[in-house]
């Protein structure tokens, strides 16, 4: 199994915790996650607030990139609508170059409006801006040029200098969370779907599902192996991780709440998100009570022992198919030392466990 480490960049859940002191932390457990037998550095996009901000994970992950050539680098994710598709292909080229091929470009088309006002894009847009953006960059990076006249984007066509240099096939991610999403990644091609432990994945599974079923419809042979986004509190006491995982992953399921106003009916009038409208219709009908809401993340995010850390991802197999994995370890006011602990502990012990885990050819659960 292809296991990476996700860094976020939140302040979210601290006191008095500086912006330079949060990315100073953040660093210091992606050079602890290059030496420790991850294979891959991600980042998250995000702008303006204490929920994430990384505004370009392009250009730290160039930074990662030069300091530690041993491991890739990836983006989970680059939100398309709020970027000029040229330069995300140019920028892609440019660091995949540099890094000689260690490069992972994931995408996104974005979800809180707070982040589409800020660049003064219409979230009515998303869905096209993504569609026509993602197909763009993608046969750019097969190409070696770009050209388009679609609704959104008249591009005349210009080469991408310095020329891409190493096939991302196999390289490619996509978040995909809702049906329309899904689909929207099985019709570009043999691009990995990207999810995130929010919510148990027994719920998870059809959409996953569906995912490969459409890309064995579009393109004939098997969907790629998708990626999972886990948020682990990793200790050597059940009883201790179980009560840092409450606290823990219950601030960072408020921070989702509040970043992407779930608690709102904004998403009643906005297209293209209506799986979202139906999370917070579910969220305004508990009255603002995010109990539940932080249950389920603790049943489909790990935490506990390495032991049963393991024991839950090989339960996440059986439900879901074969799966990468990328964790964060520092989320929702988790203390430094107990990120760092957790991901060492996590790396000594359950890395070298999922190494041994093989990928049936055909991923499809029955």
């Amino acid at each position: 199994m292809d296991v990476g480490c996700f860094m976020i960049f939140a302040s979210y859940g601290w006191d008095n915790c500086s912006d330079a002191q949060t990315w100073n932390e953040d660093l210091r457990l992606a050079e602890i996650a290059a030496d420790s037998g991850f294979d891959v550095l991600w980042s998250t996009e995000h702008h303006f607030c204490d929920y994430s901000f990384i505004p370009d994970n392009l250009q730290l992950m160039t930074h990662l990139a030069a300091k530690y050539p041993h491991i890739d680098v990836g983006t989970a994710a680059v939100i398309l609508p709020w970027h000029d598709p040229l330069r995300v292909a140019e920028q892609v080229a440019m660091l995949d170059f540099l890094s000689n091929g260690r490069l992972r470009f994931g995408m996104g088309r974005g979800l809180a409006r707070r982040e589409f006002e800020g660049f003064r894009v219409s979230m009515d847009e998303s869905r096209q801006r993504f569609d026509e953006s993602a197909k763009m960059i993608i046969n750019a990076l097969e190409t070696g040029f770009m050209q388009s006249d679609g609704p959104l984007y008249k591009q005349p066509r210009v080469d991408i200098r310095p020329r891409p240099q190493n096939s991302m096939d196999g390289r490619i991610y996509s978040v995909a969370t809702s049906e329309q999403s899904v689909e929207s990644v099985a019709k570009l091609g043999d691009i990995r779907m990207v999810m995130f432990a929010d919510r148990p994945w027994e719920m998870r599974a059809p959409v996953l599902n569906k995912g490969k079923e459409l890309h064995q419809k579009y393109h004939g042979r098997p969907a790629p192996t998708p990626m999972l986004t886990d948020f682990a509190i990793c200790s050597h006491s059940n009883d201790q991780a179980e009560e840092w995982a409450r606290k823990y992953q219950g601030m960072f399921t408020e921070s989702n709440f509040y970043h992407y106003e779930f608690l709102g009916e904004h998403f009643e009038s906005v297209k293209g998100y209506d799986g979202y409208q139906q999370k917070a219709e579910f969220a305004r009908k508990t009255g603002g009570d995010l109990t539940g809401a932080v249950d389920n993340f603790m049943k489909a995010a790990s935490w506990g022992t390495p032991d049963k850390i393991l024991r839950g991802l090989e339960e996440r197999r059986k439900i879901v198919g074969d799966f990468e994995l990328n964790v964060s370890f520092r989320f929702g006011g988790t203390p430094m030392e107990v990120a760092e602990e957790g991901l060492k502990l996590f790396a000594k012990e359950v890395i070298p466990v999922l190494k041994t885990w093989k990928n049936d050819e055909n991923n499809l659960v029955n």
